[in-house]
């Protein structure tokens, strides 16, 4: 079985298979959150990741008036990439006993994510643009530029304290 299904013909379906792979992989992150922010143990962490679980949930709702837009009820299909980093997090996570490592390791699985998703949003505008739903763009740039922002932090947040914690431990 392919990548993807036969029903994709245009470049239309392609990018609502699209919207629908990340509308799933939004869903997805709003799962795996909670669960990073009680893992955390630097405050800042876990406040980042509650800040970015609130723009998740804002995020979905964008993503939804976007399908609205296009004529389409919201619909996910399976994203494996996301339920792969997702595991993969879980996995690693699991396996460090030391919490200053751990927060660490926790700030590399949330760029892993934020990095898949800002690919996800960068084609997603391409397409859009191309098919001439700038309005449908605004919505999903303002996605993108906060995707960026929150990795933007994260990497400042990891510089500034938590990889310096790591490496003490």
């Amino acid at each position: 079985m392919g990548l993807f299904t036969k029903d994709i013909a245009t470049l239309d379906d392609l990018y609502v298979h699209q919207l629908q792979d990340v509308y799933y992989a939004e869903n997805q992150i709003t799962k795996a959150l909670p669960k990073m922010i009680a893992k955390a143990t630097s405050p800042d962490l876990k406040a980042s990741f509650e800040t970015h679980l609130t723009e998740t949930e804002a995020q979905i709702e964008r993503l939804k008036r976007v399908f609205e837009m296009h004529g389409l009820s919201p619909k996910a299909v399976t994203c494996p990439a996301i339920d792969g980093i997702i595991k993969e997090a879980n996995e690693t996570a699991g396996e460090i006993s030391d919490k200053q490592v751990l927060d660490a390791a926790l700030i590399a699985a949330a760029q892993a994510v934020e990095h898949y998703e800002i690919t996800r949003y960068g084609t997603l505008i391409a397409w859009a643009t191309q098919l001439g739903r700038e309005n449908e763009v605004e919505l999903l740039a303002q996605t993108l530029a906060e995707e960026k922002a929150t990795d933007e932090k994260l990497t400042a947040l990891a510089e500034r304290k938590v990889n310096a914690d790591a490496e003490m431990a």
